[in-house]
């Protein structure tokens, strides 16, 4: 079926994957040993990035796998939709764990060692950066590098939040500043799960993609030579960059079929992005698609 826009990253996808499990690691244990929330709810959400960009890498890979089982119509490609829900499940998780630790440590006297959180912090943002730097220009093409960017740039937030956490710490000496900054790491981290899930939800809820209005296509479609109406259009995307449409087209007396449905086909995919189209070409007399419900 074609190029898929996550496949072409996924060198990307698996440099990242190496940068953020090599540091996880660390932080975790510096995590522990310092007691700071701050660093072990970066730690937390940088095991989410672990599984997230292993589960992403995964994806690509079904993505591409070839069926043996001649049910799978349209391939895997929605593999790496449900590898981007995968993400917004993580963060959300990670965000309510940080929020409940926060909230239940507010009023307590927690000893905070901010040496190893300002050491830590400053390499897990120097790792978070370089992660960024790898995925961005594959973030605007694919919803599921965009899952695994998102979470990188919530983490890259977490690590400047261990910063600054670690700085009033020892700043002020109150263990409190440690939890404030968790709290909104965590608040976050949320926020950012639930744009990305609104986008997921869209994909899977077939919806019309973003930015291409289906009033607008039948308007086009309409407009083709030898078109008199344009019913039953139905469009949504596969995976990130393989937009879909079906349509019926009613064709004046005399035109010539064949024609029309090459200048419909290449309106779709020219004008509008749509990398299949399936086009019913009717003639003006023909009659039963009124009988469609849906």
């Amino acid at each position: 079926m074609g190029d898929h826009a996550a496949g072409r990253h996924r060198w990307r996808l698996g440099a990242s994957f190496a940068l953020i499990g090599s540091f996880f690691v660390v932080e975790l244990t510096y995590g522990l040993l310092s007691g700071s929330l701050a660093l072990l709810s970066d730690a937390g959400h940088m095991a989410a990035d672990v599984v997230a960009l292993g589960a992403a890498l995964l994806a690509t890979r079904l993505a591409t796998r070839p069926d043996s089982t001649g049910r799978r119509t349209y391939g895997s490609y929605r593999a790496e939709v449900f590898a981007s829900l995968l993400s917004v499940l993580l963060m959300l998780g990670v965000a309510v764990y940080v929020v409940v630790e926060a909230v239940g440590r507010i009023g307590e006297g927690a000893e905070v060692a901010f040496g190893p959180m300002l050491v830590v912090g400053a390499i897990g943002l120097a790792v978070n950066v370089a992660a960024l730097m790898l995925l961005r220009s594959g973030a605007s093409e694919s919803l599921n590098v965009k899952g695994a960017y998102l979470e990188v740039v919530a983490d890259t937030a977490g690590s400047v939040g261990v910063i600054v956490a670690g700085w009033l710490v020892a700043a002020t000496g109150r263990p409190v500043w440690d939890t404030l900054i968790a709290l909104a790491i965590g608040t976050f981290v949320a926020v950012r799960a639930v744009v990305l899930g609104r986008e997921v939800f869209a994909v899977l809820g077939q919806h019309a993609p973003t930015g291409m209005e289906p009033a607008t296509v039948a308007d086009d479609l309409a407009k083709v030579g030898g078109v008199r109406e344009v019913h039953d259009l139905h469009l949504w995307t596969l995976t990130s960059g393989m937009h879909v449409a079906t349509a019926h087209l009613v064709t004046a007396d005399l035109a010539d079929g064949h024609a029309v449905l090459d200048r419909a086909r290449d309106l779709l995919r020219e004008r509008h992005g749509v990398a299949h189209a399936t086009l019913q070409v009717e003639p003006a007399d023909h009659i039963g698609c009124d009988r469609v419900g849906w």
